[in-house]
């Protein structure tokens, strides 16, 4: 992993990294409640998915449903740069297609596909994230696409 100070990170820089650690280990831990300590109750999620509330409330439930698709969930981040209260990270996901997923049936298929998140912190923690999922590689790798009009909150991720 890449860091923009890593040779002696400052000890604010040091809990804003383990903040987008526990935001990631969320959904590999299986754990929805680690966002309590990783983000701001008021965190701005750009953009909301389709059905998903506002700050960590918001996307617990869409975590849940991620860890029913994929229970073996895991998020690997590859670089995480950090400057001037802000964090850029690009990442992998990666599991099993065991459960629906945006209304697709289970097909059993191993996926992994690329994320890209830009943070900015309040304090140690989180307050706003930007983020880019390659949602077309994925339903490329699982042979199918959502039906318009579903909504991730529905039993899916």
């Amino acid at each position: 992993m890449s860091h923009s100070n890593p040779g002696n990170p400052s000890a604010q820089e040091q809990a804003r990294r383990e903040a987008i650690d526990l935001l990631y280990r969320a959904f590999s831990d299986q754990n929805p409640d680690l966002l309590d300590a990783a983000v701001t109750a008021d965190w701005d999620d750009i953009p909301l998915a389709p059905g998903q509330g506002p700050g960590p409330e918001g996307l617990k439930p869409i975590i849940r449903g991620f860890i029913e698709a994929l229970p073996d969930v895991r998020i690997t981040a590859h670089d995480v740069l950090m400057d001037q209260g802000r964090a850029a990270v690009r990442a992998e996901i990666t599991g099993t297609h065991l459960g629906p997923l945006f209304g697709i049936a289970a097909t059993g298929k191993k996926v992994s596909f690329r994320i890209h998140e830009f943070h900015e912190f309040e304090g140690e923690r989180i307050k706003r994230t930007w983020h880019m999922e390659d949602w077309f590689g994925l339903f490329q790798q699982l042979g199918a696409f959502p039906a318009l009009g579903n909504q991730a909150g529905e039993g899916t991720a």
